[in-house]
């Protein structure tokens, strides 16, 4: 008896071979299997934290420290994490050719970690963090060793306050990275989804672009999601084992 799932996979794989200019879209979901849990699930930080009080520059503005606790413990939390089969399959359909780049609306660098090379980073870096007076970059060896009792960080030029590079909650979209990702979805005559519902705008319009240019979407997701109306083969599965399935199928 033939497997459902296995005539899914060749049926991607093919689509993945016609294509031209293929991408993804990854989000939370692929960095759960690598420790990350969905800040937004049970269990997430948003269950334990108001985001608006710790992720926002409102509130870094009226409480920093109450920020900087906040930022403290998901830098401990991301620098465990390490890259897992999914992350370390885009890489390899990039390093072949097959995949042009990836847009993430994680924050976790690991899609970097996992070997992938052009990764447009639409929230941006956890790995980054800056001056928001002067600028100036803040090196990731001063966030470690920071202890609670030394929050909030401020910078060692201008005594600033020090912030990651990453899109709070009520800030706009950096526009290099929004017209970096439109670069690629509207080159894109196929996008894989990946760990994303599409609850978060405008990161989840990006897959309508290429769907209005009549490219391909393949989904691999738990659950139903915003694209399980308009995506041409999707994977109802952890992303973790259908993904790794599917590059190795799109490479033999």
């Amino acid at each position: 008896m033939p497997d459902p799932e296995q005539e899914r996979i060749n049926q991607a794989a093919h689509l993945f071979k016609k294509s031209k200019f293929a991408v993804a879209f990854t989000g939370a979901g692929i960095s759960v299997p690598s420790g990350i849990p969905d800040f937004r699930s049970p269990g997430g930080l948003w269950s334990k934290y108001d985001p608006l009080l710790v992720a926002s520059a409102q509130a870094l503005d009226n409480n920093p420290e109450q920020v900087w606790n906040f930022l403290l413990e998901t830098s401990s939390l991301l620098d465990k994490a390490k890259p897992n089969p999914a992350h370390l399959s885009l890489a390899e359909l990039e390093k072949q050719g097959r995949l042009q780049g990836v847009i993430t609306q994680n924050i976790d660098n690991l899609h970097q970690k996992g070997g992938s090379r052009v990764v447009v980073e639409y929230h941006g870096n956890f790995q980054r963090f800056y001056c928001r007076e002067c600028y100036r970059e803040v090196p990731l060896s001063d966030i470690r060793q920071a202890e609670p009792s030394s929050v909030p960080l401020l910078c060692r030029e201008c005594k600033g306050l020090v912030r990651p590079d990453v899109v709070f909650f009520g800030e706009s979209i950096p526009q290099s990275a929004h017209a970096r990702s439109l670069n690629l979805v509207q080159a894109a005559d196929l996008i894989l989804i990946a760990g994303t519902s599409g609850e978060v705008a405008p990161a989840n319009t990006l897959p309508d672009k290429v769907k209005r240019n009549q490219g391909r979407i393949i989904e691999i997701n738990l659950g139903r999601t915003a694209y399980t109306q308009i995506s041409d083969i999707r994977f109802d599965g952890p992303v973790e084992e259908v993904l790794p399935k599917l590059a190795d199928m799109i490479l033999t």
